[in-house]
């Protein structure tokens, strides 16, 4: 029995093809004026913070967007907005260090359209360790470290409406009600789906508070 050959294929619109690999290097940045750059004054004793949280959300993501550090992100950050044709400041590297340690992330979304069907779960993501052939082969030289994700995502729209990220030791349970205060408190809530992880009774006062219903499995030991 002979080998069939394999099939070959030509391009034919080399002119739409170059055109789509040229379009793959092409870069466009929009910068939304109607943006609060500068912060709002809190009301509260002590000095109020120059840049809000939008603005620092904007230069950290440039910075991992193009896996920058920070001196080189300011510099980015200052061409971008001299380009735009605006006189908005930029903050410095210790601002940015500061800063990004308590930021609270906003995720834009698109609301789903009823009231919210919220699906939590956690993965894990290794950080530190060995690969997988070479821990096998010759054993692991050192332990491996993880980071855990926690998420809330609408079980219509699929976009990601809550996220916390946490060591190995913080258990799902645990993050639930600080995922739920991440869905606005305006925004009504139908149920929220997890596994047996989240059958506490942490997890169901935080659920009944927002009004919704705990489409939770009864664990076994319950």
């Amino acid at each position: 029995m002979t080998k069939p050959a394999p099939k070959r294929y030509r391009t034919t619109n080399w002119n739409a093809y170059n055109k789509a690999l040229i379009q793959r290097g092409s870069l466009s940045v929009w910068l939304d004026t109607s943006m609060s750059w500068q912060a709002t004054p809190r009301g509260t004793r002590g000095r109020t913070q120059t840049y809000s949280d939008a603005a620092i959300q904007f230069c950290l993501t440039i910075k991992s967007l193009f896996g920058l550090a920070l001196r080189q992100t300011i510099g980015f950050i200052q061409s971008l907005i001299k380009l735009a044709g605006l006189d908005w400041g930029v903050p410095d590297y210790s601002t940015l260090s500061r800063r990004q340690q308590t930021l609270q992330v906003k995720i834009p979304y698109k609301k789903s359209s009823g009231a919210l069907h919220l699906l939590v779960d956690s993965t894990g993501i290794k950080m530190l360790g060995e690969g997988e052939w070479k821990t096998k082969k010759h054993g692991a030289e050192y332990r491996r470290q993880w980071r855990k994700v926690h998420l809330g995502i609408d079980a219509e729209t699929l976009q990601i409406r809550a996220i916390e990220v946490t060591d190995n030791r913080q258990g799902d349970a645990q993050m639930l009600p600080s995922l739920l205060t991440q869905i606005p408190a305006d925004e009504p809530i139908a149920c929220v789906s997890g596994d047996g992880a989240f059958d506490t009774k942490t997890c169901h006062e935080a659920i009944a508070a927002r009004g919704a219903i705990g489409c939770i499995p009864t664990r076994k030991n319950a």
